[in-house]
């Protein structure tokens, strides 16, 4: 597949690729802009054939890690006190979502929510996909439209993670 594009459209990759993107970026835009469809380790075997390196994201500091790490509720059951940094609130900026460091025991992934009322919950997804909340407070039921922000505002953290 790879031999199939245009000198064009291999200077836009290798232009996506100086700018910035990610492999997982480049991935989605061959799809979109290019309607090349390639698995995730397609895409590396083609930046590696146009000698393309993804530039890694640099990683925050000892101190901002920290300050993200206070900034999730501590009083949630098993929410690691090293999860990562908080994701940018999902729309409306109701909810709050963060992924462990440490992932909870028996999960693919794992993290930690909170609502718009306030109100927290941990998160994880089995090795099936299959999403869990266990609420602070037990018996809660977040209002829909905050399950649908959580929903989104993890696939978004996790697209930023590179998952």
């Amino acid at each position: 597949m790879p031999s199939s594009l245009t000198d064009e459209q291999k200077a836009k990759i290798t232009q996506w690729v100086a700018d910035g993107a990610s492999l997982a970026e480049v991935q989605k835009r061959l799809a979109a802009e290019f309607s090349v469809s390639l698995t995730y380790m397609d895409t590396r075997f083609l930046l590696d054939d146009l000698n393309l390196t993804v530039k890694e994201k640099p990683k925050p500091s000892p101190a901002a890690e920290l300050s993200n790490a206070a900034a999730a509720p501590t009083d949630a059951p098993s929410v690691s006190p090293l999860g990562g940094p908080e994701a940018p609130a999902g729309p409306g900026g109701k909810v709050k979502v963060w992924v462990d460091k440490i992932v909870r025991p028996g999960a693919a992934l794992s993290g930690g929510v909170t609502f718009s009322d306030g109100q927290s919950a941990e998160w994880y997804m089995d090795q099936t996909g299959r999403l869990g909340l266990i609420p602070k407070t037990k018996g809660y039921q977040p209002k829909q439209t905050d399950v649908q922000d959580f929903q989104i505002a993890l696939q978004e953290e996790m697209t930023r993670m590179g998952y």
